[in-house]
């Protein structure tokens, strides 16, 4: 095994084998390549434009039905409160997801790297689509938190595994612009998910928000399988580290049990925070412990070192911890200062969601047309770095408030495709799932590790005895406007911070060449 293979990074003749793939077949004699990248079991010929189409817009219906989910079940909730007669487990409809879908990130991108893309996609869509089932069929609401476990445990392994099949069937420098369109469907989610559950809890049934995964999820289904015994085939068979796995899905739950619970249910220095505290910590160590011993552990250690991995994973985490922290906090902002109404509060996240897909795409096209491709990326977060900083330090109109976190988001959104394609092209085929699926789990742990950060510092600055849930109308809506100003400044700043910390990284981060088909002319520097 030669050194760039031992770092994880691509060689040459890895390189050549990538660029291929867009193009005609090259053959990679035997003796170059370590078994563990030796040339995938390709297709009898280049995939078709038109089945490149077919198998992204499958691909594109299946993670708009794990995105849908995470947001078209909240404005529900109060429904399904009301039929069960139990108001105080609602929060369990959505903890259980969160917490089964993070924890299972790593482990469906480490088992497409063994078992195969097309095995664990019709895997966790199984999953999904039973649990869809048995939530909408939930004759209590104890059936319905286990429900959405099961459903969480798909719909967990849905983004990592899409992410994992556009790097099978599209080059690295093409790779960007595809992520954008990805984005895009994040958004339609986050915008149509609250009116569709809506509509479905008001007008027919609650139980209407998990029957419309069954048609949609099949119908993904059936247009992807097909076409998978197109894309080639880059998985390796080895023995499953199982107790690895378990070691960091029981490490994962338990943090994301304190990021949940801490500030809220619990104190942050209350023996049970701190019991769990210290659960974390030994898995954690465990987990570390058993990978430095295991000869194929269940998440190579060394994936995450180097000069790319670490520094493309943390900028992509405080990315989306800013933006998913400013999502869930900025309506109680827009109604304390601004008094708009819940729904008016709700269209106003609209430029933040929107404009950061504009920004992914600009990045996406970036990386296919320019040599220099994190250049975007490192100018990107300094504005939105820049544009935070603003918005704490002044108050201004609603409209330039709104202008301003658009400016936000089209530099936010420029460092998801960067840090994800980067990630995926420093290491060897063989392992694009681990290292897909790592990286979706360090952004789930950031974004919630965000939230709670904003939590505590909008507790700390307006009194702990406020609630700063979704059903924040209560003492939430008479604070006086001044003090929501002054505590929201801390909260702007900490998302400028964040994007400061991502731009650092950015720059910090190896510009090393992207694998794709050749160009007619070269690329721009």
């Amino acid at each position: 095994m030669n050194k760039f293979e031992r770092q994880g990074r691509p060689s040459a003749d890895q390189q050549t084998l990538s660029e291929s793939l867009a193009g005609e077949p090259t053959v990679v004699p035997a003796d170059i390549l370590d078994v563990s990248d030796a040339p995938p079991i390709a297709p009898p010929a280049a995939l078709a434009p038109n089945e490149v189409r077919t198998i992204l817009m499958s691909l594109m219906l299946t993670m708009f039905l794990a995105a849908l989910d995470q947001t078209i079940v909240a404005t529900a909730l109060p429904t399904i409160g009301r039929q069960f007669r139990d108001v105080s487990s609602l929060s369990w409809v959505i903890t259980a997801y969160l917490l089964a879908s993070t924890a299972v990130a790593p482990v469906f991108g480490t088992l497409s790297d063994i078992y195969g893309r097309r095995a664990m996609i019709i895997s966790s869509m199984s999953l999904f689509i039973l649990g869809s089932i048995l939530c909408a069929l939930a004759p209590n609401m104890s059936v319905l938190i286990i429900a959405r476990g099961l459903q969480g445990l798909g719909g967990g392994g849905i983004l990592p595994l899409v992410q994992t099949l556009i790097a099978d069937v599209v080059t690295p420098r093409e790779r960007g612009q595809y992520q954008a369109y990805f984005s895009g469907v994040w958004m339609a989610a986050g915008i149509g998910g609250p009116i569709l559950g809506g509509v479905f809890a008001e007008h027919l049934h609650w139980s209407m928000i998990f029957w419309i995964n069954v048609p949609l999820g099949l119908t993904s289904l059936a247009m992807l399988v097909p076409k998978m015994g197109r894309i080639p085939v880059y998985h390796r068979r080895r023995e499953v580290d199982w107790l690895g796995g378990l070691l960091l899905m029981a490490a994962a739950v338990v943090v994301m049990l304190v990021l949940t619970w801490g500030g809220n249910r619990f104190a942050w220095l209350s023996p049970a925070t701190m019991a769990m505290v210290g659960a974390s910590v030994a898995l954690a160590l465990a987990f570390v412990w058993h990978a430095l011993r295991a000869d194929e552990p269940f998440l190579p250690l060394s994936l995450m070192g180097g000069t790319v991995v670490p520094y493309a994973m943390v900028c992509g985490g405080c990315a989306m911890g800013a933006m998913l922290g400013l999502t869930v906090y900025l309506p109680l902002y827009y109604e304390g200062v601004y008094h708009l109404s819940a729904s008016e509060a709700g269209m106003a996240l609209i430029p933040l969601a929107a404009v950061s897909t504009l920004g992914a795409a600009i990045a996406g096209r970036t990386m296919a047309r320019s040599k220099h491709y994190k250049r975007v990326a490192i100018v990107g977060t300094i504005v939105a770095a820049v544009t935070a900083t603003a918005l704490a330090l002044a108050l201004m109109p609603l409209w330039l408030l709104l202008g301003l976190l658009s400016i936000f988001a089209l530099g936010l959104g420029t460092a998801f495709p960067v840090s994800t394609v980067s990630s995926q092209n420093a290491v060897a085929r063989s392992q694009v799932g681990t290292i897909t699926g790592a990286t979706n789990f360090f952004r789930a742990l950031m974004a919630s590790f965000t939230v709670a950060v904003f939590s505590a510092i909008l507790l700390t600055a307006l009194g702990s005895d406020v609630s700063l849930s979704r059903d924040h109308h209560g003492a939430a809506s008479l604070i006086p406007s001044a003090d929501m100003i002054a505590a929201f400044r801390f909260v702007f700043g900490a998302a400028a911070a964040l994007m400061v910390i991502a731009s650092i990284c950015m720059a910090l981060m190896e510009e090393r060449p992207l694998a794709g088909p050749a160009r007619p002319v070269e690329l721009a520097e």
